[in-house]
């Protein structure tokens, strides 16, 4: 249960209180007791003499006057008088009559009898059988007028003085009550005013604890509340720097983990994620509730579990490629490092380095470094091989031969040339040396003179090229007239290479609001769908033989993806094998 420490001051004052009025009524109580018994024995003593001295006038017989005399100075000092004999008789008592006299013990024995004998006086406090109560005596020795010796005892009940006590208690009692209910307030109204700042300092630390960093503490006083709120002002502040600066800190470290394209991870010491950055949950597709759950589980790859576990076993550094499915097959070049505090491992960090890219593009340089050998080899290997039959047979070779050798010659030159060519062109594009001249071109006008180009060729081969009456009815585009023709040219040249005798190629544009998509489409042989999405890549053959049959060098479609990218559009193809394949490109409208 919380206690207000207002409350706990309240109780510490109260019980200084009711302690110091404990200790102050038991001492005055007792001081009150003994004050009372001394007074009362004194006040005996005096009344005591008084009567000694009537006694030693009045008495002449004991037997004879004591009694009276008793009996009349017990009423008027309202104390028990006896008056006894030398020899312990008691001759005259103020509270028996004569029959009750004579029935009396002997009083010899009695400790202030035997005292007033020796000392001259006697004290005593005990029990009267007589009268039934407490009684405190009192005796003095006397001689009456004939000299006869007695002993004159006074005597009073201690009700009396029980009853001064309880009167006395209750006065005690009242005072201690009252001075209670007086400390009782003034330690309220005290423990308010010296709560107030402490109840101001727990409401700013609360605040301060909430985030408010920017609460401070009123310093009202220079005691050592004020000091305490002064120090907590400056821890405050302290604070508040420290987190601007964590928070800075923790800002830019979340900018840089977000702005990475490395995925990032970091587990705790059994395995688990404690952060995962954007990159990392989109390589394996992954939401924010990845946090808090175990690599396998998450990403379910063996090989990133059997890393993490070789850190965490050894405390080694690792960095290793590995292949993983999410779910197609991608390269990751992974870092693995222990995450330790002093000589603790607390954890493990993790980059992902996504290199599939790069693998792809070693897989084409590869393949184009193979390609671009190949396919100079050839011709090279075929120049080289008829002009050194030339050199050694050339005066002995018929002329027919020798033109058929010379033709094969300068057939395989042009191809070595046309490669060469197309090589520049790709290098050109891809490096930027190439500058585009985009102006307004009239599409039909473009595609007629591609056309007449390729008549001789389409109508050698038996092909029909067509082109659809929406065609006929397109607007300008915005394009570089020579790299536009050289799209066409690639399109329908490659459209006319793998249509079969008898088949057609088409030409279609449709409108697509601000863009014309054009569209060249055979009824050839149709390109399988594994082979489509590298059908753009350099020197990538569908049927490798026949192309180079054709005289194709592999490197048109490339060029068309490249100029056409360089205008800002796309390039596109669908096929269906068997029944021919659809080329298509998008341009921008010219504004009128």
């Amino acid at each position: 249960m919380k206690i207000k420490i207002q409350w706990k001051l309240m109780a510490s004052h109260l019980a200084l209180v009711l302690l110091l009025g404990a200790i102050l009524y038991g001492y005055l109580n007792h001081s009150l007791k003994n004050h009372l018994n001394s007074e009362i024995r004194d006040n005996l003593f005096n009344e005591a003499r008084l009567v000694k001295i009537m006694s030693a006038k009045e008495i002449t017989d004991m037997e004879r006057d004591a009694p009276t005399l008793a009996r009349t100075v017990g009423k008027e000092i309202k104390a028990r008088v006896s008056i006894i004999s030398s020899d312990g008789k008691v001759t005259g008592d103020s509270e028996l009559n004569e029959t009750e006299l004579r029935k009396l013990q002997n009083h010899a024995d009695r400790p202030e009898f035997i005292q007033a004998i020796e000392r001259g006086q006697g004290v005593a406090t005990r029990f009267s059988s007589t009268l039934g109560t407490n009684m405190i005596y009192i005796a003095l020795p006397f001689q009456t007028t004939a000299g006869q010796p007695g002993i004159i005892r006074l005597a009073l009940p201690l009700s009396r003085l029980d009853a001064a006590m309880t009167s006395l208690g209750t006065i005690l009692g009242a005072s201690l009550l009252l001075a209670v209910l007086c400390s009782l307030l003034l330690s309220y109204i005290l423990s308010s005013i010296t709560s107030r700042p402490l109840r101001s300092m727990a409401a700013a630390a609360a605040r301060i604890g909430k985030g408010e960093f920017g609460s401070r503490i009123p310093v009202t006083s220079r005691d050592e509340i004020g000091e305490l709120a002064e120090v907590m002002n400056d821890m405050a502040g302290k604070i508040e720097r420290q987190l601007e600066r964590i928070s800075a800190e923790k800002n830019r470290l979340d900018t840089i983990l977000r702005g990475m394209g490395e995925g990032v991870i970091v587990t705790n010491d059994t395995g688990d994620v404690i952060l995962a950055n954007p990159a990392f949950r989109s390589l394996f597709s992954l939401d924010e509730d990845c946090v808090g759950r175990t690599l396998i589980e998450i990403a379910r790859q063996p090989a990133m579990n059997n890393a993490l576990q070789r850190v965490l076993d050894y405390r080694e550094e690792i960095l290793e490629e590995m292949v993983v499915m999410v779910p197609d097959e991608r390269h990751m070049l992974t870092h693995w490092v222990p995450l330790e505090e002093e000589t603790n491992l607390i954890g493990t960090v993790a980059v992902f380095h996504d290199i599939t890219d790069l693998k792809h593009l070693e897989k084409i340089r590869k393949d184009f470094v193979a390609n671009v050998s190949h396919e100079l080899r050839t011709p090279v290997s075929v120049i080289k091989g008829y002009a050194e039959t030339i050199l050694a047979e050339g005066k002995d070779l018929p002329p027919e031969k020798l033109r058929h050798f010379t033709g094969i010659i300068h057939s395989h030159a042009d191809r070595l040339a046309h490669l060469i060519s197309d090589l520049l062109t790709l290098s050109r594009i891809e490096s930027g040396a190439m500058t585009l001249e985009p102006v307004p071109v009239n599409l039909v006008t473009a595609v007629n003179r591609v056309s007449q180009l390729l008549e001789q060729k389409a109508c050698a081969r038996e092909i029909t090229l067509q082109r659809t009456e929406s065609f006929e009815m397109t607007a300008d585009i915005l394009a570089d007239p020579d790299k536009l023709e050289q799209v066409l040219i690639n399109l329908l040249d490659n459209a006319i290479k793998f249509t079969p005798a008898g088949g057609t190629v088409t030409v279609n544009a449709l409108d697509l609001g601000e863009k014309i998509r054009i569209e060249v489409t055979d009824t050839g042989t149709g390109i399988p769908p594994k082979d489509i999405p590298r059908i753009f890549e350099r020197f990538y053959r569908v049927d490798a033989a026949r192309s180079r049959e054709m005289g194709g060098t592999g490197l048109g479609l490339s060029i068309v993806k490249h100029i056409v990218q360089a205008h800002g559009e796309s390039v596109a193809v669908e096929s269906t094998v068997g029944k021919g394949s659809t080329f298509s490109f998008t341009m921008k409208k010219a504004r009128p």
